[in-house]
Protein backbone atom coordinates (compact mmCIF):
# COMPACT_ATOMS: atom_id res chain seq x y z
CA UNK A 1 0.00 0.00 0.00
CA UNK A 2 0.78 3.69 -0.53
CA UNK A 3 0.85 5.84 2.36
CA UNK A 4 -2.60 7.35 0.76
CA UNK A 5 -4.42 3.97 0.44
CA UNK A 6 -3.01 3.03 4.12
CA UNK A 7 -5.02 5.85 5.90
CA UNK A 8 -7.65 5.54 3.74
CA UNK A 9 -7.73 1.90 5.02
CA UNK A 10 -7.29 2.66 8.36
CA UNK A 11 -10.36 5.17 8.20
CA UNK A 12 -12.45 2.93 6.65
CA UNK A 13 -11.78 0.20 9.41
CA UNK A 14 -10.56 -1.90 7.47
CA UNK A 15 -6.88 -3.96 7.64
CA UNK A 16 -3.75 -2.50 6.19
CA UNK A 17 -0.41 -4.01 5.15
CA UNK A 18 0.96 -1.83 8.70
CA UNK A 19 -0.13 0.54 11.02
CA UNK A 20 -0.48 4.61 9.79
CA UNK A 21 0.43 7.12 11.56
CA UNK A 22 0.74 10.52 12.08
CA UNK A 23 3.15 12.97 13.50
CA UNK A 24 2.13 16.07 15.46
CA UNK A 25 4.80 18.34 18.08
CA UNK A 26 5.19 21.60 19.54
CA UNK A 27 7.37 24.25 18.58
CA UNK A 28 9.96 23.52 21.03
CA UNK A 29 9.94 19.64 20.47
CA UNK A 30 10.71 20.52 17.14
CA UNK A 31 13.86 22.17 17.48
CA UNK A 32 15.34 19.01 20.01
CA UNK A 33 14.69 17.06 16.98
CA UNK A 34 16.09 18.96 14.69
CA UNK A 35 19.60 19.59 16.64
CA UNK A 36 19.31 15.74 17.00
CA UNK A 37 18.73 14.28 13.75
CA UNK A 38 20.56 17.55 12.29
CA UNK A 39 17.84 18.97 9.69
CA UNK A 40 16.35 22.20 10.25
CA UNK A 41 13.70 21.17 7.78
CA UNK A 42 10.14 20.40 8.80
CA UNK A 43 9.81 18.39 5.30
CA UNK A 44 12.53 16.51 6.11
CA UNK A 45 11.84 15.83 9.26
CA UNK A 46 8.23 14.41 7.85
CA UNK A 47 10.15 12.06 5.46
CA UNK A 48 12.77 10.88 8.36
CA UNK A 49 9.44 9.42 10.61
CA UNK A 50 8.52 7.86 7.61
CA UNK A 51 4.52 9.34 8.45
CA UNK A 52 1.77 9.03 6.44
CA UNK A 53 -0.71 11.90 6.98
CA UNK A 54 0.69 16.04 6.04
CA UNK A 55 -0.81 18.04 7.84
CA UNK A 56 -1.62 21.70 6.16
CA UNK A 57 -3.77 24.89 7.01
CA UNK A 58 -4.15 28.21 5.88
CA UNK A 59 -1.88 31.44 7.04
CA UNK A 60 -4.64 33.15 9.52
CA UNK A 61 -3.88 37.42 10.68
CA UNK A 62 -1.17 37.22 12.96
CA UNK A 63 -1.30 37.95 16.56
CA UNK A 64 -1.51 41.15 18.07
CA UNK A 65 0.44 41.79 21.27
CA UNK A 66 -2.03 43.91 23.33
CA UNK A 67 0.49 44.82 25.81
CA UNK A 68 0.68 42.16 29.16
CA UNK A 69 -0.64 39.87 27.07
CA UNK A 70 -1.59 38.75 23.53
CA UNK A 71 -5.03 38.36 21.60
CA UNK A 72 -5.61 36.50 17.85
CA UNK A 73 -8.30 37.34 15.66
CA UNK A 74 -11.45 35.22 17.50
CA UNK A 75 -10.11 37.18 20.84
CA UNK A 76 -8.22 34.57 22.54
CA UNK A 77 -6.34 36.08 24.94
CA UNK A 78 -3.08 34.53 26.45
CA UNK A 79 0.45 34.83 27.76
CA UNK A 80 3.24 32.85 26.96
CA UNK A 81 4.83 31.47 30.15
CA UNK A 82 8.37 30.91 29.93
CA UNK A 83 9.53 27.64 30.84
CA UNK A 84 12.96 25.67 30.55
CA UNK A 85 12.21 24.69 27.39
CA UNK A 86 10.76 27.93 25.76
CA UNK A 87 7.46 29.37 25.81
CA UNK A 88 4.29 28.14 26.43
CA UNK A 89 0.59 29.56 25.98
CA UNK A 90 -1.13 30.20 28.97
CA UNK A 91 -4.99 31.36 28.24
CA UNK A 92 -7.03 33.63 29.92
CA UNK A 93 -10.52 35.56 29.92
CA UNK A 94 -11.22 36.33 26.49
CA UNK A 95 -12.21 39.47 24.46
CA UNK A 96 -15.97 39.22 25.55
CA UNK A 97 -15.46 37.96 28.89
CA UNK A 98 -17.14 41.16 30.16
CA UNK A 99 -20.00 40.60 27.98
CA UNK A 100 -23.58 40.79 29.38
CA UNK A 101 -25.83 40.64 26.31
CA UNK A 102 -25.82 39.24 23.06
CA UNK A 103 -25.96 42.40 21.12
CA UNK A 104 -22.26 42.27 22.43
CA UNK A 105 -21.52 40.12 21.15
CA UNK A 106 -22.97 40.61 18.18
CA UNK A 107 -21.07 43.91 18.24
CA UNK A 108 -17.28 41.98 17.92
CA UNK A 109 -15.40 42.56 15.17
CA UNK A 110 -15.62 38.47 14.25
CA UNK A 111 -12.92 37.11 11.80
CA UNK A 112 -13.41 37.41 8.12
CA UNK A 113 -12.99 34.58 5.60
CA UNK A 114 -11.57 37.35 3.06
CA UNK A 115 -8.49 37.78 5.50
CA UNK A 116 -7.40 34.47 5.60
CA UNK A 117 -4.25 33.59 2.62
CA UNK A 118 -4.48 29.97 1.34
CA UNK A 119 -2.40 30.98 -1.24
CA UNK A 120 0.42 28.47 -0.01
CA UNK A 121 -1.57 25.12 0.51
CA UNK A 122 -1.30 23.67 -2.93
CA UNK A 123 2.36 23.92 -2.20
CA UNK A 124 2.58 22.86 0.99
CA UNK A 125 0.39 19.86 -0.40
CA UNK A 126 2.73 19.11 -3.47
CA UNK A 127 5.84 18.64 -1.08
CA UNK A 128 4.66 15.18 -0.23
CA UNK A 129 2.67 13.96 -3.28
CA UNK A 130 2.03 10.30 -1.87
CA UNK A 131 0.89 11.28 1.66
CA UNK A 132 -2.71 11.65 3.11
CA UNK A 133 -4.04 15.24 3.86
CA UNK A 134 -4.93 17.17 6.89
CA UNK A 135 -6.48 20.37 7.25
CA UNK A 136 -7.94 22.45 9.51
CA UNK A 137 -8.40 24.49 13.44
CA UNK A 138 -12.08 24.33 13.60
CA UNK A 139 -13.43 24.48 16.82
CA UNK A 140 -16.95 24.95 18.11
CA UNK A 141 -17.35 24.95 21.14
CA UNK A 142 -14.02 24.81 23.36
CA UNK A 143 -12.64 28.12 21.48
CA UNK A 144 -15.51 30.13 21.86
CA UNK A 145 -15.43 29.45 25.49
CA UNK A 146 -12.19 31.25 25.79
CA UNK A 147 -13.11 34.01 23.94
CA UNK A 148 -16.02 34.35 26.69
CA UNK A 149 -14.22 32.90 29.44
CA UNK A 150 -14.67 29.37 30.47
CA UNK A 151 -16.54 29.93 33.29
CA UNK A 152 -18.96 32.76 32.33
CA UNK A 153 -19.20 30.43 28.54
CA UNK A 154 -20.38 27.22 31.22
CA UNK A 155 -22.79 29.59 33.06
CA UNK A 156 -24.07 30.51 29.78
CA UNK A 157 -25.58 26.97 29.24
CA UNK A 158 -28.05 27.02 31.75
CA UNK A 159 -28.38 30.91 32.56
CA UNK A 160 -27.92 32.33 28.48
CA UNK A 161 -27.93 29.53 26.31
CA UNK A 162 -28.77 32.03 23.62
CA UNK A 163 -25.32 33.18 23.91
CA UNK A 164 -23.50 30.08 23.38
CA UNK A 165 -25.24 29.05 20.47
CA UNK A 166 -24.83 32.32 18.80
CA UNK A 167 -20.54 31.58 19.36
CA UNK A 168 -21.18 28.72 18.05
CA UNK A 169 -22.80 29.87 15.11
CA UNK A 170 -19.94 32.09 14.37
CA UNK A 171 -17.09 29.63 14.50
CA UNK A 172 -19.06 27.02 12.58
CA UNK A 173 -20.49 28.94 9.69
CA UNK A 174 -16.98 30.69 9.60
CA UNK A 175 -14.82 27.24 9.13
CA UNK A 176 -17.59 25.41 6.72
CA UNK A 177 -16.55 28.46 4.52
CA UNK A 178 -13.07 28.08 5.61
CA UNK A 179 -13.11 24.08 4.77
CA UNK A 180 -14.48 24.76 0.94
CA UNK A 181 -12.15 27.70 0.18
CA UNK A 182 -9.30 25.40 1.68
CA UNK A 183 -10.62 22.61 -0.55
CA UNK A 184 -10.79 24.73 -3.49
CA UNK A 185 -7.91 25.88 -3.22
CA UNK A 186 -5.79 22.65 -2.52
CA UNK A 187 -7.57 21.33 -5.81
CA UNK A 188 -9.83 18.81 -4.17
CA UNK A 189 -6.77 17.04 -2.41
CA UNK A 190 -7.58 17.03 0.87
CA UNK A 191 -8.73 14.04 2.47
CA UNK A 192 -9.17 14.95 6.61
CA UNK A 193 -10.88 17.76 8.02
CA UNK A 194 -10.38 18.80 11.81
CA UNK A 195 -12.30 20.19 14.07
CA UNK A 196 -11.67 19.99 17.51
CA UNK A 197 -13.54 21.07 21.68
CA UNK A 198 -12.33 19.16 24.47
CA UNK A 199 -15.05 17.41 26.29
CA UNK A 200 -13.39 15.99 28.52
CA UNK A 201 -11.44 15.92 32.04
CA UNK A 202 -9.04 13.50 33.81
CA UNK A 203 -11.76 11.68 35.18
CA UNK A 204 -15.21 12.52 33.41
CA UNK A 205 -17.03 14.95 30.70
CA UNK A 206 -17.00 18.58 31.61
CA UNK A 207 -20.65 18.39 30.41
CA UNK A 208 -24.23 16.70 30.98
CA UNK A 209 -25.36 14.53 27.91
CA UNK A 210 -28.41 16.50 27.60
CA UNK A 211 -25.90 19.66 27.10
CA UNK A 212 -23.56 17.54 24.80
CA UNK A 213 -26.35 17.19 22.65
CA UNK A 214 -28.12 20.63 22.66
CA UNK A 215 -24.71 22.46 22.15
CA UNK A 216 -22.27 20.65 20.68
CA UNK A 217 -23.10 17.65 19.17
CA UNK A 218 -25.94 19.60 16.44
CA UNK A 219 -22.88 21.56 14.95
CA UNK A 220 -20.72 18.28 14.85
CA UNK A 221 -23.41 17.05 12.40
CA UNK A 222 -23.20 20.46 10.66
CA UNK A 223 -19.67 19.41 9.71
CA UNK A 224 -19.99 16.14 9.23
CA UNK A 225 -22.71 16.35 6.78
CA UNK A 226 -20.51 19.09 4.77
CA UNK A 227 -17.53 17.37 4.86
CA UNK A 228 -19.06 14.02 3.55
CA UNK A 229 -21.31 15.74 0.68
CA UNK A 230 -19.84 18.59 -0.58
CA UNK A 231 -16.16 18.20 0.34
CA UNK A 232 -15.43 14.03 -0.03
CA UNK A 233 -13.95 14.15 2.38
CA UNK A 234 -13.26 12.64 6.30
CA UNK A 235 -14.16 14.23 9.92
CA UNK A 236 -11.55 13.88 12.50
CA UNK A 237 -12.63 15.39 16.01
CA UNK A 238 -10.65 16.07 18.95
CA UNK A 239 -11.57 16.05 22.47
CA UNK A 240 -9.03 15.77 24.85
CA UNK A 241 -10.10 13.81 28.34
CA UNK A 242 -12.01 10.34 29.03
CA UNK A 243 -15.52 10.66 26.78
CA UNK A 244 -16.02 7.18 26.96
CA UNK A 245 -19.80 7.81 27.46
CA UNK A 246 -20.19 10.25 24.22
CA UNK A 247 -17.95 8.18 21.93
CA UNK A 248 -21.41 6.77 20.52
CA UNK A 249 -22.77 10.17 20.20
CA UNK A 250 -19.81 11.00 18.45
CA UNK A 251 -20.14 8.25 15.63
CA UNK A 252 -24.08 8.84 15.44
CA UNK A 253 -23.17 12.43 14.95
CA UNK A 254 -21.11 11.79 11.58
CA UNK A 255 -16.75 11.52 13.56
CA UNK A 256 -14.32 9.61 11.28
CA UNK A 257 -11.83 9.80 13.39
CA UNK A 258 -11.74 10.61 16.87
CA UNK A 259 -9.12 11.82 19.05
CA UNK A 260 -6.41 11.32 21.08
CA UNK A 261 -7.77 8.18 23.23
CA UNK A 262 -6.08 10.54 25.96
CA UNK A 263 -5.19 6.96 28.26
CA UNK A 264 -6.87 8.50 31.30
CA UNK A 265 -8.94 6.15 32.58
CA UNK A 266 -9.55 2.22 31.90
CA UNK A 267 -12.43 2.82 29.35
CA UNK A 268 -10.15 4.69 27.40
CA UNK A 269 -7.80 1.93 26.83
CA UNK A 270 -7.40 0.52 23.43
CA UNK A 271 -8.34 -2.94 24.49
CA UNK A 272 -11.92 -1.50 25.26
CA UNK A 273 -12.39 0.81 22.67
CA UNK A 274 -11.72 -1.87 20.17
CA UNK A 275 -14.31 -4.25 21.98
CA UNK A 276 -17.16 -1.70 22.30
CA UNK A 277 -16.03 0.54 19.33
CA UNK A 278 -14.32 -1.64 17.14
CA UNK A 279 -14.95 -1.31 13.02
CA UNK A 280 -17.34 1.98 13.81
CA UNK A 281 -14.81 4.70 13.70
CA UNK A 282 -10.94 5.32 13.09
CA UNK A 283 -9.56 5.82 16.70
CA UNK A 284 -6.25 8.32 16.65
CA UNK A 285 -3.64 8.97 19.17
CA UNK A 286 -3.13 6.87 22.52
CA UNK A 287 0.82 7.01 23.47
CA UNK A 288 0.45 8.54 26.94
CA UNK A 289 2.66 11.99 26.90
CA UNK A 290 1.80 12.28 30.80
CA UNK A 291 3.73 9.51 31.88
CA UNK A 292 4.95 7.07 28.99
CA UNK A 293 6.21 9.08 26.64
CA UNK A 294 8.06 11.73 28.94
CA UNK A 295 8.98 9.02 31.63
CA UNK A 296 9.16 5.59 29.85
CA UNK A 297 12.25 4.11 28.02
CA UNK A 298 12.10 3.48 24.33
CA UNK A 299 11.35 -0.30 25.13
CA UNK A 300 8.26 1.05 26.90
CA UNK A 301 7.18 2.94 24.07
CA UNK A 302 7.63 -0.02 21.65
CA UNK A 303 5.61 -2.14 23.70
CA UNK A 304 3.15 0.65 23.89
CA UNK A 305 3.01 0.94 20.01
CA UNK A 306 2.71 -3.17 19.26
CA UNK A 307 -0.43 -3.05 22.20
CA UNK A 308 -2.03 -0.19 19.90
CA UNK A 309 -1.63 -2.03 16.75
CA UNK A 310 -2.68 -5.49 17.96
CA UNK A 311 -5.77 -4.39 19.05
CA UNK A 312 -6.53 -2.87 15.94
CA UNK A 313 -5.19 -5.01 13.98
CA UNK A 314 -8.08 -5.70 11.95
CA UNK A 315 -8.01 -1.41 10.98
CA UNK A 316 -9.01 1.74 12.67
CA UNK A 317 -6.49 3.15 14.19
CA UNK A 318 -3.75 5.57 13.30
CA UNK A 319 -0.49 5.28 15.37
CA UNK A 320 0.27 9.11 17.64
CA UNK A 321 0.78 10.44 20.16
CA UNK A 322 -2.14 11.38 22.90
CA UNK A 323 -1.63 15.13 21.76
CA UNK A 324 1.29 17.07 20.88
CA UNK A 325 4.79 15.85 21.60
CA UNK A 326 5.91 18.14 24.30
CA UNK A 327 9.58 19.31 24.84
CA UNK A 328 10.16 16.89 27.98
CA UNK A 329 10.19 13.86 25.66
CA UNK A 330 13.21 12.76 25.43
CA UNK A 331 14.03 12.31 21.76
CA UNK A 332 14.71 8.76 21.89
CA UNK A 333 11.51 8.12 22.86
CA UNK A 334 10.09 9.90 20.01
CA UNK A 335 12.17 7.99 17.67
CA UNK A 336 11.58 4.77 19.15
CA UNK A 337 8.00 5.36 18.77
CA UNK A 338 8.12 5.93 14.92
CA UNK A 339 11.11 3.52 14.39
CA UNK A 340 8.58 0.86 15.60
CA UNK A 341 5.98 1.50 13.42
CA UNK A 342 8.62 1.24 10.38
CA UNK A 343 9.71 -1.86 11.28
CA UNK A 344 6.62 -3.95 9.50
CA UNK A 345 3.32 -3.27 12.31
Amino acid sequence: MNKKERVAAAIACKPADRTCYNFRAENETLEKLYRSLGVGDYDKLLDILNVDINYVNADFPPEKDMGGYYQNVWGERYIYKQTEYGPVREDMAGALSEAETLRDLESFRWPLNDEIDYSHLSEKIDRHPDMAVYYGSADIWQRPGLVRGMENFLLDLVNGPEMCHYLSNVFAEFYIEDYRRAQEAAGGRINIFHLGSDLGSQLAPLISRDMLLEFVLPYIRRFSDFVHGSLNGKLFFHTCGMVYPYIGDLIDAGVDILDPIQPCAKEMQPENLAKEFGGAVCFHGGLDIQHLLPFGKPQDVRDTVRRYADCFKDGGYICAASHYLQADIPVENILAMYEEISEGL
